[in-house]
């Protein structure tokens, strides 16, 4: 599906994103969803007008299995590069347990709904990353895009927004959800399965300065109403939580 020029999404179910970015010809992928999106990878490519063999990478916002799924298949069958933060490669090859901290709020609808839509998608069966690369805060990464690392701990130690200047898009990862695949909630909030809500929240403000057009997060809809509005959504959503 196309979100903006140069920017794809796998699927028309903005549940679980990965995300494919395209500059020159070559292509980035964000984020690989839940393994079954891998049949949906040629199709999208040739959408924008592209094939397999002009994807340059995979680059990852933290090592959940909701954002991994294909990742080792891509990598072994089509020798695509991974690449995770540093604090979240251990999570990312399964070699630490998730560090999210129960479901949090639960409507039994949209969390039954979430996890059908990842049964019937692969997400049951995510193959285990054998291996990744990384990257550090503040890095400019050498692959179609140049996306800059913004790092912004609390989902996960390592989780980074990824910002493509070029296109004017910010990639949050789930530094923050549009979609609470929890509870049905939508806008700017943060995500379900975050370890550490409060650092979350804190860690937005790396992201406040940054100018976007699109900001795509890992569970629902672009959004477009600056990062200034959505920081503050977030933190009157949480504050009221708390």
């Amino acid at each position: 599906m196309k979100i903006a020029p140069g920017i794809h999404r796998i699927g028309d179910n903005s549940m679980i994103n990965a995300y494919l970015v395209e500059q020159a010809g070559e292509v980035t992928i964000i984020d690989a969803g839940v393994s079954g999106f891998y049949k949906d990878i040629d199709r999208e490519l040739a959408a924008m007008g592209c094939t397999p063999e002009d994807v340059r990478a995979l680059v990852l916002t933290h090592g959940h299995t909701d954002h991994i799924g294909f990742a080792e298949r891509l990598r072994r069958e089509q020798r695509i590069p991974v690449s995770v933060h540093e604090a979240d490669a251990a999570l990312a090859r399964g070699e630490v347990p998730n560090p999210a901290k129960g479901y949090g709020p639960v409507k039994l609808g949209p969390l039954l709904g979430f996890l059908w839509f990842s049964a019937l998608h692969g997400g049951l069966r995510t193959p285990k990353l054998h291996q990744v690369a990384t990257f550090g805060d503040g890095a400019t990464l050498d692959v179609p895009g140049s996306p800059r690392v913004i790092l912004t701990p609390g989902h996960t130690p390592g989780s980074a927004a990824l910002h493509v200047a070029s296109l004017g898009a910010l990639f949050v990862g789930d530094a923050f959800a549009t979609y609470a695949v929890t509870t049905g909630a939508r806008g700017p909030q943060v995500a379900p399965f975050t370890a550490d809500a409060a650092q979350a929240v804190e860690s937005l403000a790396r992201l406040e300065a940054i100018s976007a057009d699109h900001v795509l997060p890992g569970h629902g809809d672009p959004w477009a109403g600056g990062m200034p509005e959505a920081i503050r959504q977030i933190r009157q959503r949480h504050d009221s939580s708390g």
